[in-house]
This record gives C-alpha cells, sequence and structure tokens, in this order.
C-alpha cells in the first residue's frame, strides 16, 4: 500500500500498535530543557527509576538564561527561582548521565538551533521534546514534535511515547519567492489562509519548486511555525539541500558510513500515488512581505493591506475585536507606518546565521531610529561566533543594535528580556499572543528583514522599498 513520508517515519518507530490510533513510538532522540523536565525528573525519582537510555537524551538550559553581553564564562542567572531551576536541571542530567549545555557552555543556545547545527538531526529519525516547535527538526526530514511534562517522564524510562498517529496533509507550494520576501512571509501567509486551528490533527508534509527552492535553514523556520495552524508535525523529503546540510555536520561517523546513510535518506519520501487527507496549494509568487496585526500567528496581513473589517460571524468578529483592543489598533488601518518602540530579532525561527546575514544586509551603513530599542540574540554560540568572524556582529553594532549572548530571551517572558506594558515590539519570533513578551506588551511578527527595516524607520514599513532605497 502507497504511504506517505509520515506514515513510514511512524512505520519505521513503532514498537507496537495499542489499538486503532494509538502505537507505542520509539524515540531516536529526545531534547530536554529546564522549564519541562523538573516534574518528569521528580516523577523518576519517586519511582526509583533510572533514564533507560542517557545517550539518547540531550539537555540545554535556553528558556530562563540572561542574554546579557558578558563573556560566556560569566553569565549568570539572576532570577532566583530561574537559578534554582537551571541548578536543578544540571543536577539531574549529571546524576543520569545526560549530556547537558549548561548557562556558561560555549555551544549553549536555542535546543531547536543547536540541535541541528551540531549535528544531532537527521533524515528519518523521530525527535521528542518538550517544546511545541520541535515541528522545526522537519525541515531535514525528521518527524519532531513536543510533547507535555509526563510524557517526557514517560520518553526517560523508556524512550517510548504513547503516540495517537496523526492524520496526513500537504500544502504543496508552486512559483518562487520574490525579492524581500522569505519563507517567515510564506508561513504567515499559509497560516492567515488555513487559520490558527487549520491543521489541527495533522502532519503537514510540504513539496513543490518554492519549497525545493529554500535553504535548510529556510525550511526550518517553516517548520518551526507549522504548530502555529496547529499541527502535530511538519515534514520536508530530503534532497541535495538536506543532504549537504545534514552531513556537513556529522561529527560521529566516517565519511564512508555518511555517504552510506545520505543514499538511504535520498529514498525518504511520499509515494507518488500515496493519499493525504487534505491537500492545499499556494502560489508563493503571490506572498508579500507579512506582519500580524493581532495576538494570534494566523492574524496577519501583507505590509500593503489594512487591517481587515470585523466579521459577521460572531466568534471571529469577537476573538479579532478583543485583539484589536489589546494591540491598541482599529478595522481598516494600515500597518504600514506603525510606529514602534522594540525591535527584536532571535527565537528558535529566526536566529540562525542565514537570518543574521539578511539583517545585516538591510542595516549595513545606517542607523536604528533614535526611539528604537532594537537587539539581536544569536541562536547559539556557535552562531554568535560565525557571525562575529564575518562581520555581521561589527555591523550590527554600528548600526545601533545590542549584540546578546544566546538563549530564548524575548520570545516569553521567562527571563528577564521583557518588553513593558503598551511597548509595540517588531519581532522575529513565532508568537504574538497577549502578554507573551511581558504583560501589556504588544507583538508585531515578521521576517528579520522587515524587523531590520522597522528599526531603521522607527515604525513598520515595507523592506522591499528600503532594498531599492539601498
Amino acid at each position: 500500500m502507497a504511504q506517505t513520508l509520515y506514515q513510514k517515519i511512524v512505520g519505521s518507530h513503532t514498537v507496537f500498535r495499542i489499538d486503532e490510533q494509538h502505537v507505542a513510538l520509539y524515540a531516536d532522540l529526545h531534547i530536554m530543557n529546564e522549564y519541562t523536565s523538573p516534574q518528569a525528573f521528580a516523577g523518576l525519582a519517586e519511582k526509583n527509576l533510572s533514564v533507560r537510555c542517557p545517550e539518547k537524551q540531550m539537555g540545554i538550559v535556553d528558556h530562563v538564561i540572561p542574554t546579557h553581553p558578558v563573556a560566556v564564562d560569566k553569565r549568570t542567572i539572576m532570577i532566583d527561582a530561574a537559578a534554582n531551576q537551571a541548578a536543578n536541571f544540571t543536577r539531574n542530567c549529571q546524576k543520569h548521565g545526560t549530556h547537558l549545555f549548561d548557562v556558561t557552555d560555549r555551544e549553549q543556545g536555542i535546543e531547536h538551533v543547536v540541535a541541528p547545527e551540531i549535528g544531532l538531526i537527521r533524515p528519518g529519525m523521530v525527535v521528542l521534546c518538550g517544546d511545541s516547535h520541535t515541528t522545526t527538526y522537519g525541515a531535514l526530514g525528521a518527524l519532531g514534535f513536543g510533547i507535555g511534562t509526563s510524557e517526557v517522564e514517560h520518553v526517560l524510562a523508556t524512550q517510548t511515547l504513547v503516540y495517537k498517529v496523526a492524520r496526513d496533509m500537504r500544502i504543496h507550494v508552486d512559483g518562487a519567492l520574490a525579492e524581500g520576501t522569505t519563507s517567515k512571509d510564506l508561513v504567515l501567509y499559509i497560516i492567515s489562509k488555513i487559520g490558527a486551528q487549520g491543521a489541527r490533527g495533522y502532519a503537514v508534509e510540504y513539496s513543490g519548486p518554492a519549497i525545493a527552492a529554500l535553504t535548510a535553514e529556510a525550511r526550518m523556520t517553516l517548520c518551526n511555525m507549522t504548530v502555529e495552524a496547529g499541527a502535530r508535525g511538519a515534514l520536508i523529503a530530503p534532497d541535495d539541500t538536506t543532504i549537504s546540510y545534514v552531513s556537513g555536520r556529522i561529527k560521529d561517523l566516517p565519511q564512508a558510513d555518511i555517504v552510506a546513510a545520505a543514499a538511504q535518506w535520498k529514498q525518504l519520501r511520499s509515494d507518488a500515488d500515496a493519499a493525504f487527507d487534505v491537500t492545499h496549494r499556494f502560489d508563493a509568487s503571490a506572498v508579500a512581505p507579512f506582519v500580524t496585526w493581532g495576538t494570534s500567528p494566523d492574524q496577519a496581513i501583507s505590509i500593503t493591506d489594512r487591517i481587515p473589517a470585523l466579521s459577521s460571524e460572531p466568534l471571529e468578529r469577537h476573538n479579532a475585536s478583543k485583539a484589536l483592543s489589546y494591540m491598541g489598533l482599529d478595522a481598516g488601518e494600515a500597518i504600514d507606518g506603525l510606529a514602534i518602540d522594540h525591535v527584536f530579532i532571535g527565537s528558535c525561527t529566526n536566529a540562525r546565521i542565514e537570518d543574521l546575514r539578511a539583517v545585516a544586509d538591510v542595516v549595513r551603513g545606517r542607523k536604528v531610529a533614535p526611539s528604537v530599542r532594537a537587539m539581536v540574540v544569536p541562536g547559539s554560540g556557535m552562531v554568535r561566533e560565525q557571525a562575529e568572524r564575518e562581520g555581521i556582529a561589527n555591523t550590527l553594532i554600528e548600526a545601533g543594535f545590542e549584540w546578546r549572548q544566546p538563549g530564548c530571551s524575548m520570545c516569553l517572558a521567562m527571563n528577564d528580556d521583557i518588553l513593558q506594558p503598551g511597548q509595540r515590539c517588531a519581532s522575529t519570533t513565532n508568537r504574538n499572543f497577549e502578554g507573551r513578551q511581558g504583560r501589556g506588551a504588544r507583538t508585531h511578527l515578521m521576517s528579520p528583514a522587515m524587523a531590520a527595516a522597522a528599526a531603521l524607520a522607527g515604525r513598520i514599513v515595507d523592506v522591499r522599498k528600503e532594498i531599492k532605497h539601498v
């Protein structure tokens, strides 16, 4: 019987079938952070259990760590509750023999940036993590998804997960992205079309010429944010782009084994006659730079459009009205020209070297507006070092950006990088929920290039005009 890529990966990792909907799924890799693992480790201790496969776990401190621009070995968590959380995580990892990227580790960073860049993510794998944006790894042909704390405990104890099998959705994208548009614009466009629950219960496979043209890092942005449409996974079939990215980062295999593995990885794809439960088709050439106006990622419009009129459907009208009130905006208002207070470039969505290069290209030789505080937080220590070697860091600093140490930072209000009530931020993150970046803070999601242009102008603008200006 013909199968989709998703079905093939699930089938190859099924230990046994529990019932018609559920299987015991084997995990090749389990990634932990400091905020979703404490209860799981406590559960193990209460049951007198050990970690079954410590070599298949990776720990990293990323959500609560401060990003102040100090030397790596001087990084200190000053918030007591966060410091205790990180210290407890360190003790648990040491006790169970799990590798940890700790606070002062040179390779510390955001889990979904670090894991691919050090060669841990490979096509055909199942990767689990107590974080919803684990879907990022689908960019490399691996099935990644987030799990809850009780599930973290189960994976630690058994290296398996009781898993409800998802339905299949294909999103096929024809055409090509125009200059000034990116995979961030594409995914915001798609989410705005299918809705924040449009992929709920589905594993999404992306296909089409527009997807094939994306770099590996751009694909990570796409898969990372697919969870914002409710997806339970996102996948892109491995191709030469995937093989090149993955093969160049593997450190634990001889070259002959990598070549042999690559030949197998390229066979990982949906059968030509595989049936998908739902298929969507989009044209990348129709995509312009996108910006969110509300408090959900699907509340987004092109920079050239105006905030839509309130719907006649009661629930949609209520949600939009509530979002506009929180954001201090009105239906029919233009997003182009909206003044901002802050720019944040970072997160597991857009803090890779490719993203920082795009920012540098926009701001080179220019200055951040005096009314704006602009921060760049690289996704990992390795990204930070590479940006410094390439001169990107100097370009950003000369333009007036704060050049920070890696971490989740202002993606979410779990550390000391927090917006104040009423502040409006142009952000490259993945969520714009109420209070996501601080109580009362207003978040507008956009691409790194768009955020860079906003930093220069002091307001949200069309980066395509900035490109022409340069």
